[in-house]
Formats: C-alpha cells, sequence, structure tokens
C-alpha cells in the first residue's frame, strides 16, 4: 500500500512537471535519485527516445530491458546497435530457465494461445519475475508509456503508485502523440526497430506480436485473440 509520504511526493512531482519538457523531467530525476532511478526499455520507439534523452543529459540511470526468450530478431539487433550507438551496456535480465522449463513442460510451448491465465502465467515468469529483480533497491521506475497507447492507459497520470512492484513510476512521454515520437526519432536519427516499417506499431514477443493495418489501434497487433481490456502482461497492470 502506498505510504502518505509517497502520495504527497507523487503530487508534488505531478504538479513540477505539469508543464515541463522530458529532458527537463528526466534531468531533476538523475540528479535527485541517481543510481536509485531505473528506466526498463522494451527498445520500442518511446523507450528509444527516452534512452537518446537519458543519454543525452548523462543520466546515471539504470538503463535495462528483458529478454523473455521469445524476442524478434530485429529486437536483439537493436539492442546491440543501440548499445553501440551510445557506447552503452543495457542490462539484460532473463526469465528462470527452471520456471520456464516447468513451464513449457507441463503446458506446452505456446500456451499463451491457450487461455488468458496460461497467457498471463507466460507473461509473470517470463517478465514480472525478471522485472522483480531488475527493479531491486530502486526508487523510481521511468517507462515510455502513452495515455494514447490502449484504452488500458487511458487514465494514466505523468506520476504515479505502481502497487505491483512498489514503486513510484514516472511516464515522461504520457500526452505524446505517436507523431510526436516519430518526429524525434527521425531529427536525431534514433535508431529504431525495422519492424515499425513493416506495420508493426508495438513490439512484444515474437508468437504474441503480429502486424495492423494502417489507422489500426497500435495495440492492436499483441495478444490479438484476447478482448482488449485484458491486455497487459502485467508490467503495468
Amino acid at each position: 500500500m502506498v505510504s502518505s509520504e509517497n502520495i504527497a511526493l507523487i503530487n508534488e512531482l505531478n504538479e513540477r512537471f505539469k508543464d515541463a519538457a522530458v529532458d527537463e523531467v528526466l534531468s531533476y530525476l538523475s540528479e535527485k535519485y541517481g543510481n536509485r532511478l531505473a528506466f526498463a526499455s522494451s527498445l520500442g520507439l518511446e523507450d528509444q527516445v527516452l534512452t537518446y534523452y537519458l543519454n543525452t543529459i548523462g543520466s546515471q540511470a539504470k538503463i535495462f530491458t528483458l529478454d523473455t526468450g521469445r524476442l524478434f530478431p530485429e529486437t536483439l539487433d537493436l539492442l546491440d546497435k543501440t548499445n553501440k550507438r551510445y557506447d552503452a551496456n543495457i542490462e539484460v535480465f532473463f526469465p528462470d530457465p527452471v520456471r520456464v522449463e516447468e513451464m513449457v513442460n507441463s503446458k506446452g510451448i505456446n500456451l499463451f494461445y491457450e487461455s488468458i491465465e496460461n497467457r498471463k502465467l507466460c507473461c509473470h515468469i517470463r517478465k514480472i519475475l525478471p522485472m522483480k529483480r531488475a527493479l531491486k533497491g530502486i526508487d523510481i521506475w521511468i517507462t515510455g508509456l502513452r495515455a494514447e497507447q490502449s484504452v488500458t492507459r487511458k487514465g494514466l497520470t505523468m506520476v504515479s503508485w505502481d502497487e505491483n512492484f512498489g514503486l513510484i513510476k514516472v511516464n515522461p512521454l504520457i500526452d505524446w502523440k505517436e507523431e510526436d515520437v516519430w518526429q524525434v526519432i527521425r531529427e536525431h536519427d534514433i535508431p529504431y526497430n525495422p519492424l515499425h516499417d513493416k506495420g508493426y506499431p508495438s513490439i512484444g514477443c515474437l508468437p504474441c506480436t503480429r502486424a495492423v493495418e494502417p489507422g489500426k489501434d497500435i495495440r492492436s497487433g499483441r495478444w490479438w485473440w484476447e478482448q482488449p481490456d485484458h491486455k497487459e502482461c502485467g508490467l503495468h497492470e
């Protein structure tokens, strides 16, 4: 449960960042929290923009990503390209292989197509548990969430409390539109996943992501066999 101190801090930060630019938000957080600030990158467009800003301001924030074992090869290539671009070493967290083996051997390699419960189990083992390890000792968690991405994200604020991980979560791009993201990508020649040019606006694990038609909901290619209000992996619920 969120403490009164954290509620006060969340309100203070929301007020402070109300009209602030992204680099201002990240600079303030970096100066105040140093290496107790973490950015979880999925290497999507928004996350590539935030990685650019964090490197531009020389932030000491911990930048990490999750390798679920089912990622697109293009995503892994982008990880390598991003590290080289910024002379960085984005930390990679993997799921517990024993848990993955037990899950696959008992429920099948593509268990997630069978039920929402199975899909959430797979996400829990491949994403949630590694994320908990990655966020250990962290005070503030930065994400690339945007309100327009899906119906499950419409009510998000810039700064909020994440009950699942017991952390303050900051979404610097919360009010950005997709065209805003692309503008910064192009202006600064930021590396991005080539799948975005092939109809994949949102990219997760390979078997759970497919291309969508132009103009469709940008998250409609994720877990497309489920209803829109179920479409979160648990990282941002």
